[in-house]
Parts: structure tokens; C-alpha cells; sequence
């Protein structure tokens, strides 16, 4: 994950997933918004183990019914999110530090999703950007 805030988000290129302050969702919400892309935020706030994160995310992205609980699911249904049409997609992942304190194993499969998903948009020449707040600690990332 990186931390840079010069991103032209509408550039499919800079597409990926990015590590940001809490205090910063708010704002990189209203670049992606301008920028013209579906913003989708996703409450994470109690999410510890696999199961759960993947019952949040599949409501709060609203996954077509009959979608997988398990990772190719995850996988499939950000690559394609027709459901959802747009320009392109900044996924705001608000409240992770209980997934990655409570299962680190999880959280950075997460993470590898999340970029292999902004990998296939941008090969399509879509924007896909994930932020992911995290509280600031030493050693993080």
C-alpha cells in the first residue's frame, strides 16, 4: 500500500490501493467523487475473522444475491462490478484495525484482492482505487 495523496484519480494508471489516515476518508471521498467515480464505502468497525468481513462487504457493496462467501467470490465480484455501473470506483474501507489486529492472515489477503481487482480495472482503462484506513502505529503497513 502507498500513501500518496498526488493522485489523479480518474487515471486508470494510478489505480491501487492506499493506505490513509481515518481523519481522511472524508476528503478522499470528495476527490473521488469529483474525480467521477462511484465512491463505495464500506464499514469495516468490528470485523475480526474472514467470515464476517466477507457477510460486510457482500452487503455494504450490495454483491448480487447468490454471490460466494469465500475469496474467488470477493475476487469475481470486484472485477466485474456491473451491479454497480460507473466510470470507475474508490472503495473506502473505513475502521480495518480490528480486521488486521484480529486476523492479519485475512486482512492481507484482503489487501492482495483488492489490488489484483484495481490491476484487471485498470487493464480495461477503468479507475479503481481502494483506501483503506488505518490508524497510524509503528511498524504498520
Amino acid at each position: 500500500m502507498a500513501a500518496h495523496f498526488d493522485l489523479d484519480l480518474g487515471d486508470p494508471g494510478q489505480s491501487g490501493v492506499y493506505r490513509i489516515a481515518p481523519e481522511a476518508l472524508d476528503t478522499m471521498a470528495a476527490l473521488a467523487r469529483d474525480a467521477g467515480l462511484r465512491v463505495l464505502r464500506v464499514d469495516l468497525a468490528g470485523c475480526a475473522s474472514k467470515r464476517t468481513l466477507l457477510a460486510r462487504l457482500a452487503t455494504q457493496l450490495d454483491f448480487p444475491h447468490g454471490s460466494g462467501m469465500n475469496w474467488d467470490a470477493l475476487s469475481d465480484n470486484l472485477r466485474d462490478l456491473s451491479w454497480l455501473p460507473a466510470q470507475g470506483y474508490a472503495v473506502l474501507l473505513e475502521a480495518v484495525d480490528a480486521l488486521r489486529a484480529g486476523a492479519a492472515e485475512d486482512f492481507h489477503f484482503l489487501l492482495d484482492i483488492l489490488d489484483e481487482a484495481a490491476v484487471a480495472w485498470a487493464n480495461e482503462g477503468v479507475p479503481f482505487v481502494a483506501f483503506v484506513s488505518l490508524q497510524e502505529e509503528e511498524g504498520a503497513g
